[in-house]
């Protein structure tokens, strides 16, 4: 499917190959559609390769004949999943081309502002692409940080234990990590070498920025995860000292009745307190003064 418009006022054309003034869309091209495209713009052939290849990285190049760039970003950032889209963006002196699988949300978002008093020149229309695609790295970072605050409170509630959880947003935020890095590079190397005015290369450095703080906040979440995982088994180790130290307490109270019953337990002939009518009652009593002060000093030091 093509579909364009023209820069200088966003009125939408049935494009017959206009090379000036124009903004040209192609999502899934057919054979015959990318035939006319060549035809028409002369698109460089490695640049069409990168295009037409599946699964293909974030990257940027200056030909000859025109600027290239193709970004991959997420198609659902808010679900945080790890399903990505791609959109491949030519930068000609009077055109823009912009091609992708099935369109992107960042094409979705800018396609009508075309003719506005930003977005009127091929230049302008990069820009505004890359930024919305830095956007929506920005949409990942804000799930992950919710799902991470989830996380914090799980950890102090000593709900189930949040292992796999935080290893699986580890694993997403270097999924999404190495995405944003590699969109910071291609955006560079595109403000480094494109031609344009002065004001164009501030908007390319702009986006970079955007990718770079990103990132940043990735890697910051990234050092929560870990320092939350570091909490988590710190508070586990705490909780079992506590279990220990209750159970040492219990054991050093009975450890004394332990001794008292093996004395009088001992089958010796010559024993005063067996022939002694009150025997039973001194051991019983003996039992609970002896255990009961244990228990309260142990109580009173807070070791209960």
């Amino acid at each position: 499917m093509i579909q364009a418009r023209q820069l200088s006022t966003g009125q939408p054309l049935a494009w017959a190959g206009e090379t000036q003034d124009v903004w040209v869309d192609v999502q899934g091209a057919t054979p015959e559609e990318l035939a006319g495209l060549r035809a028409a713009f002369p698109i460089n052939r490695l640049a069409l390769e990168d295009v037409l290849e599946h699964g293909h990285w974030s990257r940027a190049e200056v030909y000859p004949e025109h600027a290239f760039i193709t970004l991959r970003s997420y198609a659902r950032p808010e679900e945080l999943d790890e399903f990505t889209e791609r959109l491949s963006i030519l930068i000609f002196g009077g055109a823009v081309l912009t091609m992708s699988t099935a369109g992107t949300r960042a094409l979705s978002t800018v396609w009508p502002m075309t003719g506005r008093e930003s977005v009127n020149t091929p230049q302008e229309v990069a820009y505004e692409l890359l930024d919305a695609t830095a956007e929506t790295f920005f949409t990942v970072v804000d799930a992950l940080e919710e799902r991470a605050d989830l996380l914090e409170e799980r950890v102090f509630q000593g709900q189930q234990n949040p292992v796999a959880d935080v290893f699986a947003m580890k694993h997403l935020i270097t999924h999404a990590r190495r995405l944003t890095s590699e969109a910071r590079e291609a955006t560079a190397l595109l403000g480094r070498h494109a031609n344009g005015t002065a004001s164009d290369l501030v908007r390319y450095r702009d986006v970079q920025d955007s990718f770079t703080r990103a990132s940043g906040q990735l890697d910051g979440l990234r050092d929560l995860l870990t320092s939350l995982l570091d909490l988590h088994l710190g508070l586990q180790g705490q909780r079992m000292n506590e279990v220990m130290r209750t159970l040492t307490a219990v054991s050093v109270v009975f450890l004394p009745l332990t001794f008292l019953a093996g004395v009088w337990g001992m089958n010796f002939e010559h024993m005063p307190e067996l022939k002694s009518p009150y025997g039973y009652l001194l051991a019983w009593l003996s039992f609970l003064v002896v255990g009961g002060t244990l228990a309260a000093l142990f109580k009173r030091r807070g070791w209960w």
